[in-house]
């Protein structure tokens, strides 16, 4: 008889991606999930499709679903905004888990960061420090959100209200601008203490007559052609 066949099927590995593309709503893949919420805690890194994926079969199997977890979710998602991921990662969550404690409490942190109140989040964040703390680089991202809504609103923003903003004083605060000077292209107008003026760089928010109004226009070909149809 000649050499048998290797007919053993192989174990295929599937990244996760691959996983909640093929199959989103296959339960069995919902451990490889749950370990993927852990891998980009350690990594720092962020996939919003698989954590709904993850939140929407926890939807199937509520015995199974893990609040450290879905904590972890909701923090990587507050540290995704300004986009809107927390709204959309809470809609998937029953709301007597959403009543427990540490899901109250990161609820109405994003409610702060949606309404720009710097104050008051960090303020509550340093109360909960068990649980933003937890998952790495949730200060640093906070920081840039708070930075990027200064930067749509403010073409100089006063040195107190960039320390409350991004919860930096003193001479942390001062390194910390002259970090952001030679890499993201600040400037200080001459003066000391809380005077200080820092002038971001210009945008189409902060500086409205850079916004292309293209978009919002209609061309005049478009105009003629309707005054024959309104005749």
């Amino acid at each position: 008889m000649g050499r048998e066949p290797q007919q053993q099927e192989q174990q295929v590995s599937y990244t996760v991606e691959q996983l909640v593309a093929v199959n989103p709503y296959n339960p069995d893949i919902l451990p490889d999930l749950e370990n993927y919420v852990n891998e980009q805690v350690a990594s720092q890194t962020y996939s919003l499709d698989a954590n709904l994926c993850l939140l929407r079969l926890y939807q199937f199997e509520p015995e199974k679903m893990s609040t450290q977890i879905v904590a972890r979710i909701l923090i990587k998602a507050l540290m995704a905004m300004p986009a809107p991921d927390f709204s959309l990662c809470l809609f998937l969550i029953p709301e007597r888990v959403q009543m427990e404690e540490q899901f109250k409490t990161l609820i109405v942190l994003s409610h702060y960061l949606e309404t720009g109140r710097f104050r008051q989040f960090w303020d509550e964040a340093s109360k909960s420090r068990h649980i933003v703390e937890a998952v790495p680089g949730f200060e640093q991202a906070i920081q840039t959100y708070a930075i990027h809504l200064l930067s749509l609103t403010y073409q100089k923003v006063p040195r107190s209200v960039l320390a409350e903003a991004i919860n930096i004083e003193g001479l942390s605060l001062d390194k910390f601008l002259e970090q952001q000077v030679a890499t993201c292209g600040w400037t200080i107008e001459k003066g000391h203490g809380k005077g200080q003026l820092i002038i971001l760089p210009a945008n189409e928010f902060n500086h409205p007559e850079l916004k292309k109004n293209n978009a919002d226009s209609v061309p005049l070909d478009h105009i003629a052609r309707i005054f024959p149809i309104l005749g």
